[in-house]
């Protein structure tokens, strides 16, 4: 049985990673072609020539202004995936037409929608603003992940691991010490997960991009919309320095975590991460910093799960698995992509 969810938008890539160059990624399974057109619109299909299936985004296949000509025997694609020219006849076969899919760019993404694409327009695509958003300045990055993308919605709804696994980047002893509250809400289809510490150790990570020394309050509030996109928004403050009455912050540093999960295949995933702050927005030292530790921390967290994806591949069935408070979050995510699942 298949663990990925179809009929739902997934992050295919950033949208400077789109261009004139055919660029090719596999999402959920399928190898999917994407470009822009003159007029600077992404287009996404089918990364195989309908003729004998020679991938589109290998050379010597190219665009040809608006059309893709198939580098092994010439058949030609419209934006839309429609053949328009073969080698050798005037007419086309009506099948000569490549998957078209759904593509909308958002936030600094390009999404893509993967399943009936009917279904694409009533099917909401969640938000992560603050990483195309006047007053935030945002470092991002992406990396392959040899392991299920359900490992990796497990971490990340579990950040008890940074105490461990992150030591001297983002883990201090109160994370992992400080209970955590679990929230449900069906209707709006998000897990949320919130951490308050409210004297906590000032990690390498927040001291060395604010400035700030001494004892933080340090909240971490996860926002996570199955089954595809984590936002942590992240609040940092001198020990005791809280939000106004009236809900301005203007005393705290404010941090927004977003990780876009996409299953490259069922035993796969592209790791899309972000940081955006609204602090030091011009200050390329504290960019490079926080792009370079935050990288850091993806690819330990990337290889934990590739060692723990070939545990779990090598292990006989009826495997028992202990669960905690901790677990609350990650359990509600799974809950919640299962329904989904069986939806679909």
């Amino acid at each position: 049985m298949t663990s990925v969810v179809r009929n739902q938008w997934y992050v295919a890539a950033y949208g400077r990673e789109v261009g004139r160059d055919l660029f090719s990624r596999t999402v959920c399974g399928e190898s999917i072609l994407f470009w822009r057109t003159r007029g600077g619109l992404v287009t996404a299909m089918s990364d195989r020539c309908v003729h004998r299936r020679f991938p589109l985004s290998e050379p010597p296949s190219h665009l040809d202004g608006d059309t893709v000509v198939c580098g092994y025997h010439g058949f030609t694609y419209g934006a839309d995936g429609v053949c328009v020219a073969v080698p050798g006849q005037t007419r086309i076969p009506r099948t000569a037409r490549l998957k078209a899919y759904p593509v909308v760019e958002q936030d600094s993404f390009v999404w893509v929608f993967i399943g009936d694409p009917d279904r694409a327009a009533g099917t909401p695509i969640p938000r992560a603003p603050w990483l195309d958003l006047p007053g935030w300045t945002a470092v991002s990055g992406m990396e392959p992940l040899a392991a299920r993308a359900s490992l990796l919605v497990d971490n990340l709804m579990d950040l008890s691991h940074e105490t461990y696994l992150h030591g001297g980047y983002i883990g201090t002893p109160e994370v992992a010490e400080t209970p955590i509250t679990t929230e449900v809400d069906e209707e709006a289809g998000i897990v949320r997960v919130s951490r308050r510490m409210a004297d906590a150790a000032c990690p390498p990570f927040y001291a060395k991009s604010t400035g700030i020394t001494g004892r933080i309050t340090r909240w971490q509030d996860i926002e996570f919309t199955p089954p595809c996109l984590y936002r942590l928004h992240s609040r940092i403050a001198p020990a005791g320095v809280l939000p106004n009455a009236d809900g301005t912050d203007p005393d705290a540093f404010h941090v927004e975590v977003v990780y876009a999960i996409t299953p490259e295949t069922e035993s796969s995933t592209h790791d899309f991460w972000a940081v955006a702050r609204d602090f030091a927005l011009d200050d390329e030292a504290v960019s490079d910093f926080l792009r370079e530790s935050n990288r850091t921390v993806v690819l330990q967290d990337v290889a934990a799960l590739n060692v723990l994806e070939r545990v779990l591949t090598g292990e006989p069935d009826g495997y028992q698995e202990l669960s905690i408070n901790i677990d609350t979050g990650g359990l509600a995510a799974r809950r919640m992509i299962a329904r989904l699942s069986a939806a679909l």
